[in-house]
C-alpha cells in the first residue's frame, strides 16, 4: 500500500477525528498541511492502522 495524499485528503474528510487531528498536528508541530498529512496516513493508516480498511476502499478503482 502506497501513500496517497488524494485518497489521504479524502480519507480525512470523511472522518472528523483525522479532521481534528490533523489541525492538531498543524498548529502544535508547526507543520505543514502536506507534511500534517502524511503524518497522518503514517499514524493511522499505514502498518494495520485504524484507518486502513477505509483507505484501501477509497484506493480500489470503481
Amino acid at each position: 500500500m502506497k501513500y496517497n495524499k488524494t485518497i489521504m485528503t479524502k480519507l480525512i474528510n470523511q472522518h472528523r477525528e483525522l479532521h481534528d487531528e490533523l489541525k492538531r498536528l498543524k498548529v502544535e508541530m508547526d507543520l505543514e498541511k502536506n507534511y500534517a498529512i502524511k503524518a497522518l496516513y503514517y499514524s493511522y493508516v499505514a502498518n494495520s492502522g485504524k484507518y486502513m480498511e477505509a483507505y484501501q476502499k477509497l484506493d480500489r478503482p470503481k
